[in-house]
């Protein structure tokens, strides 16, 4: 099988229900999210690559070392595309140790808003597990058990695409 040429990084914090324990959420700052945070690896056409699901209180940059290191696993490409929440010792850090290139891809200054390249793509994959039932809100007591509906949504949407194409 052949690897991506490149991948894309993001997350998405989600609100836990009240069955998710308090040891694994937390509040997004940013976001104002109480919850989990999900942190997804792409490839450029939208098939998950890896998934992993951490509190909302969790750095991006610092749940992105362990997310591509299982992306690696999988044979993902040589240049992963992030926002600018993924800055910092981790780019250095995934050069030498993954011998992968993290790419920023920053947003232009200007008054309005713009869909910057390649970002839409893993924005759009969100925007699909987000579209199921068990992606819209973490019911899970584990988030070991989120990260499978993430997949099984996925395996949904991707059985659907090739359903399409017959």
């Amino acid at each position: 099988m052949a690897a991506p040429s490149a991948v894309v990084v993001d997350s998405q914090s989600v609100r836990a229900a009240e069955t998710v324990g308090r040891a694994t959420r937390g509040c997004d700052a940013g976001e104002k999210v109480p919850g989990r945070k999900r942190h997804i690896v792409v490839d450029t056409m939208g098939v998950l690559l890896a998934v992993s699901v951490t509190p909302a209180s969790t750095q991006d940059r610092v749940a992105a070392r362990s997310l591509l290191r299982r992306m690696r696993g999988t044979g993902g490409g040589r240049v992963a595309l992030a926002d600018g929440a993924y800055t910092g010792p981790l780019i250095d850090w995934a050069r030498k140790a993954l011998h992968l290139v993290v790419e920023i891809v920053q947003r232009p200054q200007v008054p309005y808003s713009t869909v910057l390249p390649r970002r839409r793509v893993v924005e759009r994959t969100l925007a699909w597990i987000t579209g199921h039932r068990r992606g819209v809100r973490d019911c899970e007591r584990l988030p070991h058990h989120h990260e499978a509906m993430v997949r099984w949504s996925m395996i949904r949407v991707t059985t659907r695409r090739l359903a399409q194409n017959q």
